[in-house]
C-alpha cells in the first residue's frame, strides 16, 4: 500500500557541494533532475550520447541554476559521452567521472529506451532494452562505486517504470530470446530488472554509506516515447497523461524525493502516490513481487556479473 506524503520540492534542501552523476541528463526526466539538483547548488555531471543535445542540456541546467540564483563555477555543470549499449562507453564514462571528482554523492541511473519495434542488440550482442536499461547501469555503478560513499554516505537512485509491476522474470531467459519478440515487454523486463538490481545492490554495500533506492517517476510524455508508433497507444496515453499523469515540471520529485529522504531503507521503492501512481507527490509504495524472491536477485545479479564483466 502506498504511503502517501506531503513532500514537494521546496522541501528539498539546499544541495551545495554535493556531486550528483545523472545518466539521460540531456533530455526529458534525467535533464530536469539536472536542473532540480542544479538549482539547490550542486555540482552536476551528464552523461550523453548525443554532444549537441548534451551541449544544450549543460545550457540549460546552467541557466536554472542562475535563475534559481546560483552562480555556477565552469565546472558546476558537464558532460561527458555515455552510450549505456555499448560497455566500452560505460567504462570510458566511468573513468572520465573518476577523473573529475574524487567522490560521488548520488548516481541518478535514469537513461533508457523504450518499446524499440524490432530486436535489437547493443554492441556487446546483448538485447537492446535489457542491455542498455539494466546491464549498462549495472556496470556503470559498479564501475563508479570507489567514488559512491568515498566522503560523505551517498545513494544511487535506479529509475524504474510502472510496468515493472506486471513483468516476469525469468532467469532463463533474461533477454528474452525464447518468446516471439514483444518490444513492450521487453522493456518491461528490463525496467523490472532495474528494480530488483536497485534492491539487490544493498546487500552488496553498505546501505549507512551507499544506499540505493529504485523509484518509478508516474507518467509522462518524454522523449523516451519516440518509438510508439501506435495511434491508439499515443492517443489513450495523452488523455491519461493529462488527466492523472506527472506534469514535466513535476517528473523529477519522485527522484529527488528518493535521493534526500532520511525515510527511506533497503527496500523501500519510491514513486508518485496518486491514482495508480502517474502522478502526484512522491511517497513510499510496494515493491513489484519478484522483488522480493532472494534467489531471483541473485541469479540476476550473478548473470549482470558475467555479461558486464563488472564484479563487485
Amino acid at each position: 500500500m502506498a504511503r502517501t506524503t506531503r513532500w514537494t520540492r521546496d522541501d528539498l534542501g539546499p544541495q551545495d557541494d554535493r556531486t550528483v552523476v545523472v545518466t539521460g541528463g540531456s533530455g526529458g526526466i534525467g535533464l530536469r533532475t539536472a536542473e532540480v539538483f542544479a538549482e539547490r547548488g550542486a555540482r552536476v555531471i551528464i552523461g550523453a550520447r548525443d554532444a549537441a543535445k548534451a551541449t544544450a542540456a549543460v545550457d540549460s541546467v546552467r541557466a536554472a541554476a542562475r535563475r534559481a540564483g546560483r552562480t555556477t563555477r565552469s565546472d558546476g555543470v558537464d558532460w561527458r559521452p555515455l552510450d549505456l549499449a555499448d560497455l566500452g562507453s560505460v567504462r570510458g564514462f566511468a573513468d572520465d567521472v573518476l577523473g573529475m571528482t574524487p567522490s560521488i554523492d548520488l548516481l541518478v541511473n535514469c537513461a533508457g529506451v523504450m518499446a524499440i519495434p524490432e530486436c535489437r542488440l547493443t554492441a556487446d550482442g546483448i538485447e537492446m532494452h535489457f542491455g542498455t536499461n539494466h546491464i549498462g547501469h549495472f556496470a556503470l555503478t559498479g564501475l563508479l562505486l570507489p567514488a559512491l560513499g568515498a566522503g560523505r554516505p551517498a545513494r544511487v537512485v535506479t529509475v524504474s517504470a510502472q510496468s515493472a509491476r506486471t513483468a516476469r522474470l525469468d532467469v532463463d531467459d533474461l533477454q528474452r530470446e525464447n518468446p516471439r519478440y514483444a518490444p513492450m515487454a521487453a522493456y518491461g523486463n528490463s525496467k523490472l530488472a532495474n528494480v530488483l538490481f536497485a534492491v539487490e545492490l544493498n546487500r552488496h554495500v553498505d546501505p549507512a554509506r551507499v544506499l540505493s533506492v529504485p523509484v518509478h517517476p508516474g507518467t509522462a510524455r518524454t522523449g523516451i516515447q519516440q518509438y510508439s508508433t501506435s495511434r491508439v497507444y499515443r492517443g489513450v496515453g495523452q488523455v491519461i497523461m493529462r488527466a492523472v499523469g506527472q506534469p514535466l515540471d513535476r517528473v523529477a520529485d519522485p527522484i529527488a524525493f528518493a535521493a534526500t529522504s532520511p525515510e527511506a531503507t533497503p527496500m523501500s521503492f519510491v514513486a508518485p502516490t496518486g491514482p495508480f501512481e502517474l502522478g502526484g507527490a512522491p511517497g513510499f509504495v510496494r515493491l513489484p513481487a519478484q522483488a522480493d524472491d532472494d534467489a531471483l536477485r541473485a541469479a540476476l545479479w550473478a548473470e549482470s556479473e558475467r555479461l558486464s564483466g563488472v564484479a563487485y
